[in-house]
């Protein structure tokens, strides 16, 4: 079991597979874009295998993959073949924007993927189009609906909360779980702190949840990682909160990521990165691999300083991954 300072339990690692993204979401990219990674420096799928090899050895039971756009890169259903087959791997799951989710649904299933979360921040096409930048609304949709017939579950429907966007939206996309089996988690803007997003602000997860129980009592059920779970009394599916800035559960955090360009992070909101790609390129042994994996959960924060206004982190989220 692999443990940090503070004696939380590490059991779940995020692998970032492209910073390459369909999508230009607004509070993601700025209009001038960010600088692309060289293909030469993104971690080759045999690469990202050997370092799932190691730390699933360690007590890394959950992988989740991430981009950018995970489904943009080539092959993906192969990656998602081999890790489903790693001994103690318990939990393999991606998450997707869900543009290209309608074409791969049935091989990634068939591939042995169970889960998927979906980001999606508008049930309004013209307010999608807008705060994506594409208009491919309808695609995103058809995707939903070849996900559930393929049987992936739990679907997630991950919804980041924007004051003055789509806080109007809430209840809406709350009434999703009457009819379907789906979690729809509201998650609180995380701001890297660069300025250049003024006109988003944090919704909080106090205000989202007072809106939903003001129409219909929402009762709590088992909790899901960082989600806070409810249901409607009638509800098929459960609507969760995240609250990182309003209730930060930095405590029980569980996680740590691998970049795409095979940077190992123990914290999203830290610039502290412990470089693998140096061994994976060189002559370096998988014991290598995972004296650095230890190194960096031992350097693991307690926590995050958001919300801050004078930190600039040298790295944005398509850089490291969702």
């Amino acid at each position: 079991m692999l443990t940090d300072n503070l004696n939380r339990k590490i059991d779940y690692l995020r692998i970032s597979v492209t910073d390459r993204c369909n999508l230009r979401c607004r509070y993601c990219v700025p209009a001038e874009g960010i600088a692309k990674l060289p293909p030469k420096e993104i971690l080759s799928y045999e690469e990202i295998l050997r370092v799932a090899r190691v730390v699933t050895a360690r007590g890394i039971s959950k992988i989740r993959i991430t981009g950018g756009e995970p489904l943009v890169r080539r092959d993906l259903v192969y990656l998602i073949k081999e890790l489903h087959q790693l001994p103690g791997l318990k939990d393999l799951g991606l998450t997707t924007n869900g543009v290209l989710l309608k074409e791969f649904a049935p091989s990634l299933a068939r591939a042995g993927l169970r889960r998927i979360n979906v980001s999606l921040d508008s049930l309004l096409p013209d307010r999608y189009h807008w705060i994506t930048g594409r208009d491919l609304y309808q695609q995103v949709q058809e995707g939903l609906l070849e996900a559930e017939k393929v049987g992936l579950s739990p679907i997630k429907l991950n919804v980041v909360a924007l004051q003055g966007f789509n806080n109007d939206e809430i209840l809406e996309f709350a009434l999703l779980t009457k009819t379907k089996g789906y979690q729809v988690r509201f998650i609180e803007h995380m701001s890297f702190g660069d300025g250049y997003e003024p006109q988003f602000s944090t919704f909080s997860m106090f205000e989202a949840f007072g809106e939903i129980n003001s129409y219909q009592k929402i009762h709590p059920v088992q909790r899901d990682g960082v989600a806070e779970l409810y249901r409607f009394e009638d509800g098929i599916g459960v609507i969760g909160f995240i609250s990182p800035i309003s209730r930060c559960f930095c405590p029980s955090c569980r996680r740590i990521r691998l970049t795409a360009d095979g940077k190992l992070r123990n914290c999203l909101f830290s610039d502290e990165e412990v470089d693998l790609k140096c061994i994976l390129r060189g002559v370096g042994s998988d014991a290598e691999i995972e004296e650095l994996l230890l190194k960096s959960i031992s350097k693991k924060p307690p926590g995050h300083m958001l919300p801050a206004t004078n930190i600039n982190y040298h790295r944005r989220m398509p850089l490291i991954g969702g």
